[in-house]
């Protein structure tokens, strides 16, 4: 399987596990710290640094756009990023969220930004992720999760820790069914094509500079 020919691939062990087990405790930390500050009324729930509970797409669960440690793994990983893919990338933004029991990833495409994307597997419970690989539209409403009954099922994957999939996040759906463990760490690092559509637009997600919240 390589992405050349599928456009999604497996990677185990982008990163060390140890590496990834220290990034999955770090955001525990981040997200027992700023529940407990914003109960404390010690910072406001609309500074765009600390990370959000009402995430559209997953609401309810811990969720980050663009934290410092994340972008900085953006970069860490782009020459893998480069190598599989055979792009030249340029990096758009990160992701991470906190998933709890119950939680479902919808079956979705992403947005011009996360036009070559990947997912890796911080720690926790084990929740695998969904790809269609026939480039297929089954979605009808996102956020209500309803799709074409005949969609195809897609191909499961389980990473551990450290490993991660990258996709062509605007051409593939792709989901998680409703999770059954107790918590999962997961952070999204996504690119553009630097010869591509979205390059000249799309930027740090049009941001000037990584690790710079999006403005609300």
């Amino acid at each position: 399987m390589s992405f050349k020919k599928n456009k999604y691939q497996v990677i185990k062990n982008a990163i060390s596990k140890d590496l990834a087990n220290f990034i999955f405790n770090y955001m525990l930390l981040q997200q027992d710290a700023v529940a407990l500050m914003l109960k404390a009324n010690r910072i406001s729930p609309t500074n765009p640094l600390i990370g959000t509970w009402t995430d559209q797409q997953v609401p309810g669960v811990y969720s980050k756009y663009a934290d410092w440690v994340m972008e900085t793994l953006l970069q860490y990983v782009r020459p893998v990023m480069k190598q599989k893919t055979g792009l030249d990338l340029i990096p758009t933004y990160s992701y991470t969220r906190i998933y709890k029991n119950g939680s479902i990833l919808k079956r979705h495409k992403d947005r011009p930004s996360c036009e070559i994307s990947t997912t890796l597997c911080l720690g926790g419970d084990s929740w695998p992720i969904f790809i269609d690989p026939t480039g297929s539209n089954n979605v009808v409403d996102e956020y209500k999760n309803i799709h074409k009954p005949n969609a195809p099922k897609g191909i499961k994957y389980l990473l551990k820790p450290g490993d991660m999939i990258i996709y062509s996040g605007c051409e593939l759906e792709h989901w998680r069914e409703p999770f059954e463990g107790k918590l999962c760490g997961q952070v999204f690092l996504h690119y553009n094509h630097q010869n591509g559509p979205f390059a000249k637009t799309n930027l740090f997600d049009k941001r000037p500079l990584l690790g710079i919240p999006k403005t609300r």
